[in-house]
């Protein structure tokens, strides 16, 4: 029966395919651990550290009724715990730079709660060989989990003074593939779009349309969506194939304002 063994030849190449992917999956996961051990090893920031995964990993349990994520893969973990955050705030904030909350970072701006940061990750979806857009550099440390995950980071600053510190500290780590753009983020980084996900790190009033555009079809952007001291909400943009645009709200946030040169 010619018909029978080609169904079962696909089916092992396909059992063979998914069997390869979980085995380079459980690789990415052990080198991010073993990175995270060594790094732990060294800055001396261990306990703060496991105690930041430990309350990301309770929140999300606690808002799986907003999210329906009750726990983060763990390649998201596992970013999470590669990075060291402490370096991405004010020495003087260090001490407590694994609270999980947002913390100040000068220029008006924050770091975000390393929950928000872990769950827009998730929600980003990306893949190993993806190239993102993140709108908000900030202190890099969104910009920096990316880079554990992705084969690229375009991320565009519009507050100078943050962008050259985000590029120092990125580069003093060694995180060498994220590019910096010092620009208006609501114009996105068209050069090198379309992008595999946009995730943005301040709350446009509105989407920008310029950002939709440099969307892959069939992938997300994620955002926190309205003004500021007014009702948020952190929203997944999934571009279809055949061009329209499905908007899933997932949580109510508050995040400090996109800054738009014209406003």
């Amino acid at each position: 029966m010619p018909y029978a063994n080609e169904e079962r030849s696909q089916r092992l190449a396909r059992m063979k395919e998914r069997a390869a992917a979980v085995c380079r999956a459980g690789a990415m996961v052990a080198l991010l651990a073993h990175s995270a051990s060594a790094l732990a090893a060294a800055d001396g920031y261990e306990n703060a550290r496991q105690a930041m995964l430990a309350a990301v990993r309770a929140t999300a349990a606690d808002t799986r009724d907003y999210t329906g994520l009750a726990r983060f893969d763990d390649r998201v973990m596992g970013a999470m715990a590669a990075v060291p955050r402490h370096e991405f705030v004010p020495p003087a904030l260090r001490e407590v730079a694994y609270l999980n909350r947002p913390l100040p970072i000068g220029e008006g701006q924050t770091i975000s709660q390393p929950y928000i940061v872990a769950l827009m990750t998730q929600l980003a979806g990306v893949e190993a060989d993806d190239v993102v857009l993140e709108v908000g550099t900030g202190s890099g440390y969104q910009a920096a989990v990316l880079a554990q995950l992705v084969r690229h980071v375009y991320s565009v600053e519009i507050v100078e003074a943050l962008g050259q510190r985000a590029k120092q500290t990125l580069a003093r780590l060694g995180v060498g593939n994220v590019s910096v753009k010092i620009g208006d983020g609501y114009q996105g980084w068209a050069e090198h779009a379309p992008y595999d996900a946009i995730v943005v790190t301040a709350a446009p009033a509105a989407m920008p349309p310029r950002l939709l555009e440099q969307l892959k079809p069939g992938a997300r952007l994620v955002a926190p969506v309205g003004p500021q001291h007014r009702a948020q909400s952190l929203r997944v943009l999934e571009k279809k194939a055949e061009g329209g645009i499905e908007v899933k709200d997932i949580l109510p946030v508050a995040f400090v304002p996109m800054v738009h040169p014209d406003e």
